[in-house]
This record gives C-alpha cells, structure tokens and sequence, in this order.
C-alpha cells in the first residue's frame, strides 16, 4: 500500500504557511550584494551545523563550530564532535549541490547525505546502504524503550514509498512546506540507519525546501529552532499510540507535527527577513562615503550602469545633451578617477564599466529613472 500520510492543513498552519511565503518574497526582493550574500550564507551553513549536531549532543560551541570547519587545528578531547561537525558541514555542502540539479530527490542522493554524515570530513567511500538488523532508541537515563522502529527487511521499501510519494504530492501542488515536515516526520518514523538518522533527515528536510524554490537564499537554518528547544522537538515526532512502529505509528494523524514544522519555517523565514533587511541596509551605509566622492554627473550615470553592465560615449552624449568630443573627455576623466574602466578598447567602440566598488552600489540601489539633461 502506498505511503499516504494521515494530517489536515489546520488554519494555524495556513497562517503559517502564508508568514512563509511573505517572508520569501520579502527576502527575494532585497537589494543584497554578492559579497553579503556570500557571508550571510556561510554565517548560515555554520549555524545549520553547530545547531544539528548539537542536537545529536554535539559539545563545541559556534566559534569552536567555525574553527574547525576553517581548520584551525584540534580540540583536545573533542575529536569525535570536530568529526561530527566536518561530517555535516560536507553533507551540507553536497546537499546545496543536489538541491541544484534538476531532478527530483532520489534514494542515491539520501545514502550519499547519509555517508557523508558520517563520513567525518573524510571522503565517502560510497552511498550508505541501509540499517541490516533492527535498532531501538532508548531513553538515556532509565533506558526505557521510546521508540522501535520498523524491522530492517521493511526499511527499502518504506523509503522507496517515502520518495515516491514526494514525486506525487509535488505533481499534486501539495506545499513544499508540507512535503518537506512530512518528508522529516517519515524518516525519522524509518529510522533507516543505526546512527545518523537526525542529521540526515534535517538535511533531506532542507534538501527538498531548495528544491521547491523555498531556498531563501541559502540564507536559514531550520535547525536553531529545533535545538533551542528540543523536547517541544521531540515531542512534536513522537506521535501515535504506541512505541512500536507496527501498532499505529505509521497511521498516526500527524496534524500537530506539521503545525509545529510550518511553526519552525515561518520563525526562520521571518528571522532571515529582518538579518538580511539590516545587512542590505549596512551595505547601502557602507557605501554612502563612495557615493559622497561622486559629482553631479557621475551620480547620475550611475542610472545607465543599473540599466546596462557596459556603456559608450554615445549613451554619455543622450544622457546630458553634450557633443560626441565632450561625452569622450567625460568618460575619459571618469577613467583617471577610478569611477569607471575601460572594457573595449577600440576608439570607435570603446566601451566602459563601474569600477569593481561603485558596480556594487549600482546593483545595490534601485534606478531612480529621472536622468534629465544639464
């Protein structure tokens, strides 16, 4: 029988839903800079690491997180969480890679998340095959059986039912949202591996959100708001009447585990809204000094420059209503001064661009469209 998950989109979750697909657009329409898009995103990846192996119970801190992915050296007595973190920030890595193709999620594309996970920074020899032997999560303390998830015989069937029914309900418009909580709650219900599960089920999470346009970016990490509170986490997977896969967790109505998912989502979403609201507002106050240095005619061209990458003397000539002699003595000033550099240089169709610093403030600030002449 076809996996078919049992859970309503409550009106809670539709509020949620639409929080999130404010916040995307919101972000979408920034003014950022490549170069502060590349930080952000970097600043992203470490938090997803540091905050998911945490999770697992992971030690280190985000600057000792950020120490080792950077390589800075060892951490005496710390050597299987800087493994952890190596693990997961390559996953991560991959993950973005995938997540750039144009094909559905695969089984190939989970084992290989998974290996590299596990892997410890090192090279995955191949795709992790799945658990062969049954495993049992237990409380740490009493070791009481929380959990007992599916015998390993059912697992690559489950998981095959698992991506196919991501296939479906991507053809049927179900939210990606939705998809991804559901895709998480099933393979943490799986448990496919003795070791790793977590992780690679928060991956297979984020994995499947860039896929459905939700990537903002590149820019959140889903994993801070479970870890800042783990047991509404744990509480919000562990649904059905038993602790036994075969007595009804698998038709569990899991309406409570995608509120609290889409819950996470819009908190994330709308932190990133306002981090990167402030960072593109940074970058247009870093830029004002450079823009104080520019005369009237120079912040003025600037509006041809956010219209096309390249420019000649003729468009000079029709933006101020001067001579083609007038226009070349313009740009060739303009050269000397550092505002502009020479791309073509044949007198006849010389060519010019922003220098590296002002094509920055250019793409950072929208075109005003009021060029009028002198």
């Amino acid at each position: 029988m076809p996996f078919q998950p049992n859970y309503r989109i409550t009106d809670r979750a539709a509020t949620y839903l639409m929080r999130i697909g404010a916040a995307r657009q919101a972000v979408e329409d920034l003014p950022i800079t490549a170069a502060v898009l590349a930080g952000l995103r970097e600043t992203a990846r470490r938090f997803s690491t540091h905050y998911s192996t945490r999770i697992e119970g992971n030690r280190l801190t985000q600057e000792e997180v950020s120490a080792v992915i950077e390589r800075q050296g060892s951490i005496p007595g710390r050597e299987r969480d800087e493994a952890e973190v190596l693990g997961y920030y390559a996953a991560l890595e991959q993950m973005e890679r995938f997540a750039a193709q144009n094909e559905g999620v695969t089984d190939l594309q989970v084992r290989t998340l998974h290996a590299l996970v596990m892997a410890g920074g090192k090279a995955a020899k191949k795709p992790s095959p799945y658990r062969g032997g049954q495993n049992v999560i237990r409380e740490s303390g009493s070791r009481r059986i929380v959990y007992m998830p599916p015998e390993a015989r059912d697992v690559p069937r489950l998981m095959n039912e698992l991506l196919d029914w991501l296939r479906r309900s991507e053809r049927e418009d179900v939210p990606c949202p939705i998809r991804a909580g559901i895709a998480h709650y099933q393979f943490a219900t799986i448990h496919p591996y003795y070791d790793g599960n977590g992780r690679t089920a928060r991956l297979l999470t984020t994995l499947i959100m860039h896929r459905g346009g939700y990537d903002l970016k590149g820019l959140y990490s889903l994993e801070e708001y479970y870890a800042r509170d783990l047991a509404a986490y744990y509480q919000a997977l562990t649904v059905g009447p038993s602790h036994n896969y075969y007595l009804g967790r698998a038709e569990a109505d899991i309406t409570g585990w995608v509120e609290y998912f889409c819950a996470g989502v819009a908190n994330s979403f709308e932190g990133v809204r306002r981090r990167a609201r402030e960072a593109a507002d940074r970058d247009t106050k870093d830029a004002s000094a450079a823009l104080r240095r520019l005369d009237p005619r120079q912040r003025r061209a600037l509006d041809l420059f956010r219209r096309s990458v390249v420019i000649t003397s003729r468009d000079v000539e029709g933006l101020f209503g001067i001579s083609q002699r007038m226009a070349r003595n313009v740009l060739s000033s303009w050269v000397q001064s550092g505002f502009v550099i020479v791309v073509d240089p044949a007198r006849k169709s010389r060519r010019y661009r922003l220098s590296p610093e002002y094509e920055k403030i250019a793409r950072s600030n929208p075109p005003s469209y009021s060029v009028q002449t002198d």
